[in-house]
């Protein structure tokens, strides 16, 4: 019995697209910086906005670990999973924080309030960028019953199966 991953790579435009389809519909993923300190320091975080350079952005405090993390390494890995779809992206990228009131206003809403008490104006909010450097992605082309079905007949007949596709996401 062969149950098998098509690999299609994505490039250019198609993987800004990719990215944007794959981040936007899984929201939120286990962000993971101090990568090369032996332990990882790993939080959930949500993104604003995919852009259309295929940036990856997020709001995050000047005081949190991660923000001081990015600020003396760069290095980041975000790791999307929705498991209900089985659909998987990971993300390895260079991150820069600012502290850009525009973007800040541009991303403010109820949810983000929460988190920061003193409002839109409060000085530790800040603007992170992550930069895709290389990125993976493992997603079906079927719904999560369907997938579950393919593999049951494939299991009974020893048929072959595709479950879905997987390949590299290639930003310029």
């Amino acid at each position: 019995m062969f149950n098998t991953m098509s690999q299609k790579n994505v490039y250019n435009q198609e993987a800004i697209d990719k990215l944007k389809d794959l981040v936007n519909e899984i929201d939120v993923c286990m962000f993971c910086s101090a990568i090369d300190k032996g332990s990882l320091h790993t939080v959930p975080m949500s993104r604003q906005e995919v852009d259309d350079e295929g940036a990856i952005w997020f709001l995050l405090s000047a005081e949190s670990d991660t923000c001081k993390n990015v600020m003396q390494d760069p290095a980041v890995q975000l790791l999307y999973a929705q498991v209900n779809d089985y659909n998987f992206v990971t993300v390895k990228g260079t991150a820069s924080v600012s502290r850009d009131q525009e973007r800040i206003d541009k991303y403010w809403n109820r949810f983000v309030e929460a988190w920061f008490e003193k409002g839109k104006e409060d000085p530790n909010i800040r603007v992170m960028k992550v930069t895709v450097d290389e990125a993976h992605y493992w997603d079906t082309k079927d719904s999560k019953f369907v997938t579950f079905l393919k593999l049951a007949a494939s299991a009974v007949t020893g048929a072959k199966t595709d479950k879905g596709r997987e390949g590299d996401i290639v930003i310029p």
